[in-house]
């Protein structure tokens, strides 16, 4: 993963002490809140509904062990003994007082962390394929251009105040595990007329309010015109977005207003005055990045050795884990494995302290000492030895962290809702949990197979309900929670919007609604036909006609 230099330390230091200023000055009534509210936004503190919200950012979802340990330390000393992993690969802590902030951002920058650019109009945190770098069906790995992006974007001057907040997703996998369609700009490393990898780039795309799939701006663009791509986009985007109505600020809004075709000519027309420039990247300088991730030393191994195959011959539970949780990894002899944070009775995508100080130690122990965030709030160690797989597994179950439902129905995305979120008009949390404890039996979900649920409690969308297979939105209704629910969404390769199905839901009607659902699904679907594949073949209306229908 990337290493800081001096200047990137200094740079820190620097930032950390002009935001302790600016909140000593806030909390001596010197600041008004108005001036503080930009301020603390660029460092990634919300006032929620309880108490702040701190976001901080994780770079292409990278985390390594010391790292890990100070989020535990932080959880421990400044929060409430845990903390949230977002969808956008992201951390955030709920609980920490406003006057401790600035201490909170020192003991982050003490292990290269921090919080800026998680909030506010800017270029906010770039995504990728938790597998970057070992999946076998990688064309390339990602996160060097991840870093180059992150370098480029972060400080920005003439992108630190767009219209509205901007989201960057790259992936370098055949199948697109980083939501990237969905976002303001989707990079797709492929390959050219000449057969050189470069990138395909989207624009417009965008949840929310207007949920829209991003549509194509440049066709093939070469490495060293990366910078300068990204680039023209941004310039047309902060030059045209409105700012007269945040509603409308979205490029989504713009690209769908000035028509594609148009909005395409223009970024190209820009491009061609900048593509020649400084922001050209040199052989070198993408040589540098990559050189930050580079192979751990991994051993000469085989595929599935005997203690492996005797330990999933025996112990059924650990073959379910080793099933749903554990994928290939490019090297023989290795496996991906993917602590999936979906217990029942715990908010999904929330880790403890001591849990956390677990999962460094494991990463230490089987996995060169780092693991990676999934868009779907999951952890991932990417790199162990399969013949260590049975002794992570029992390692996991010591701390209530082998959850086998990875990619299965309870396997749910789900923002923070009303428990938590100012912004939201209903809970999420309670929702997921009540869904969870409806669907418990391992041998049943197995049976349904692949059908993720995405909650979000508003329709800021932070759940990506919009491209859920199931998804369920909070809504509020004459001061009451209500909760929508759409089906069809997805965002992988062919990436799609959910329709809603008809009328919103009481809280305590969503585990009959989603079982209703599942049994439509199993009673019309074809042999191996997962539950995408038969809504898309049935349509709406089976499933409609099921879930209102009156009881006799």
């Amino acid at each position: 993963m990337y290493k800081y230099d001096g200047y990137d330390h200094q740079m820190l230091a620097d930032r950390v002490a002009q935001f302790r200023d600016q909140t000593e000055r806030f909390l001596a009534g010197e600041l008004p809140d108005a001036e503080f509210l930009s301020l603390r936004l660029q460092n990634g503190l919300y006032i929620q509904r309880l108490a702040p919200m701190l976001r901080i950012a994780v770079p292409y979802g990278m985390l390594s062990s010391p790292q890990l340990r100070k989020l535990a330390f932080i959880a421990r000393h400044f929060d409430k003994g845990y903390a949230h992993f977002t969808t956008r690969q992201n951390v955030q802590f709920n609980w920490p007082a406003l006057e401790d902030v600035p201490d909170l951002l020192e003991q982050l920058a003490d292990v290269e962390m921090h919080a800026i650019q998680t909030s506010g109009n800017c270029i906010r945190n770039t995504t990728t394929d938790q597998f970057a770098g070992v999946a076998p069906d990688e064309l390339e790995d990602s996160r060097a251009y991840c870093e180059i992006i992150r370098q480029w974007s972060t400080f920005h001057p003439e992108f630190a105040y767009l219209p509205r907040k901007f989201k960057i997703a790259v992936c370098g996998t055949v199948v697109d595990q980083a939501a990237t369609q969905v976002h303001d700009i989707g990079v797709y490393i492929v390959r050219g007329p000449d057969g050189d990898t470069g990138f395909r780039i989207l624009a417009g795309g965008g949840l929310g309010r207007t949920p829209v799939i991003g549509q194509e701006i440049f066709d093939f663009v070469e490495k060293q015109h990366l910078l300068t791509a990204l680039e023209a986009i941004l310039r047309v985007y902060n030059r045209e977005g409105r700012r007269d109505n945040k509603y409308k600020a979205r490029i989504k809004i713009l690209v769908r207003e000035t028509g594609v075709e148009q909005f395409r000519a223009k970024v190209h027309d820009e491009w061609q005055r900048i593509k020649d420039s400084a922001l050209t990247l040199t052989a070198e300088e993408i040589a540098r990045c990559q050189s930050f991730f580079r192979d751990p030393p991994y051993l000469k191994l085989t595929d599935s050795p005997e203690p492996l195959l005797e330990q999933l011959d025996e112990d059924v539970l650990f073959s379910n884990w080793h099933q749903q949780n554990v994928y290939p990894h490019k090297r023989p002899g290795y496996a991906i494995v993917t602590v999936c944070l979906k217990e029942t009775g715990v908010a999904p995508g929330d880790l403890t302290d001591s849990q956390l100080e677990h999962i460094a130690e494991l990463a230490e122990r089987y996995s060169f000492g780092e693991v990676r965030i999934s868009h779907q709030q999951n952890i991932i160690l990417a790199d162990v030895r399969q013949d260590q797989l049975p002794e992570l597994y029992a390692q996991l179950k010591s701390h209530a962290l082998s959850s086998s439902n990875l990619g299965l129905l309870t396997d749910i995305i789900c923002c923070p809702g009303g428990d938590f979120c100012a912004l939201a008009n209903a809970k999420s949390i309670p929702i997921a949990e009540s869904i969870q404890r409806r669907f418990d039996d391992i041998d049943e979900l197995k049976d349904i197979g692949v059908a993720n649920i995405n909650i979000s409690g508003c329709m800021n969308a932070c759940g990506h309900h919009h491209v859920g297979n199931i998804g369920i939105l909070g809504v509020d209704k004459k001061g009451e929670e209500f909760y929508q629910v759409s089906l069809g969404g997805s965002s992988k390769n062919l990436a799609s919007l959910g329709k809603i199905i008809g009328p919103a839901f009481p809280q305590e009607e969503i585990p009959d609604v989603i079982t209703k659902i599942v049994d439509v699904y199993k009673s019309r679907r074809q042999a191996n036909e997962k539950f995408l594949d038969t809504y898309k073949r049935i349509g709406m209306a089976p499933f409609k006609e099921t879930v209102y229908a009156k009881a006799d």
